[in-house]
């Protein structure tokens, strides 16, 4: 990556090589959507943990490909019976958008997701650029790069970079980093490790930066304010009101005050 966004002491393949290290030896490598690993199950578990912890949706998981452990299952099942093995995980537009998209699949890719184009899966019902991303090189090896939450706070402390993600300057950046660090080898790990790594490591609230494998280049740990970065949305400002008193006059000219607010 050239220009003002590249990282003053951390080149691509440092970062890469850093970073699989970590996670050969302390990532999570026995998730059931793992083993066996197919572009199926990945989609499934991807959908599943948008907003929704890994401990929590194993067991989900495994339900749901009891039930529907192919493409044409899910796809053909009624939305009531998908939704009611959705029931107690959240968010249920993810389920109905999972049940659509499998439709979509079988009845207009032939039965399979699209994994040959990242603009073919995001034109399917609740898979956006960075689900798109994660499914494509978990699942196939081809090169994706990713920018889910996780991904989103370890590169904004990494960089130390200002301003909300959600903003679309910032976003675009963040876009640029991501693809900056992906390698060209070993998709499969590097997605799950990047993942894990914001998950376990650079966590929201509580970084373990003592133990992290960047401690020595990232530039919000140098600062000492780790939790400074993603900064928060912008709060809207409160509309003001103001108060102008008027003077007013009766017919016999006595003063009389009075309010009016704009």
């Amino acid at each position: 990556m050239h220009g003002s966004y590249a990282h003053p002491r951390l080149a691509a393949n440092e970062f890469q090589q850093r970073l699989l290290a970590w996670f050969d030896r302390y990532g999570r490598h026995d998730l059931p959507w793992q083993s066996p690993r197919s572009v199926y199950r990945v989609w499934v578990s991807e959908i599943m943990l948008q907003q929704t912890q890994v401990a929590t949706v194993i067991g989900y998981f495994e339900r749901f490909m009891a039930r529907f452990p192919t493409l044409e299952s899910l796809a053909k099942a009624p939305q009531d019976e998908v939704l009611h093995l959705w029931t107690g995980l959240g968010y249920y537009a993810r389920a109905r958008n999972l049940h659509k998209a499998a439709q979509v699949a079988w009845q207009e890719h032939n039965g399979e997701l699209p994994t040959e184009s990242l603009d073919a899966l995001v034109a399917l019902p609740g898979i956006g650029r960075s689900t798109a991303g994660a499914i494509i090189a978990q699942s196939t090896g081809q090169r994706a790069a990713i920018l889910d939450g996780n991904v989103k706070r370890s590169l904004t402390r990494l960089h130390a970079l200002p301003g909300w993600p959600g903003k679309p300057d910032v976003e675009r950046k963040l876009w640029a980093l991501a693809e900056y660090y992906t390698p060209a080898e070993r998709l499969a790990d590097y997605t799950q490790a990047m993942m894990d790594f914001g998950a376990t490591l650079c966590k929201r609230s509580k970084p373990d930066c003592l133990s992290c494998p960047f401690n020595d280049v990232c530039l919000a740990y140098a600062q000492g304010e780790p939790k400074r970065y993603p900064e928060s949305k912008p709060k809207k400002a409160l509309p003001t009101r103001q108060t102008i008193m008027l003077m007013l006059r009766d017919p016999q000219g006595a003063g009389m005050a009075g309010t009016a607010s704009a």
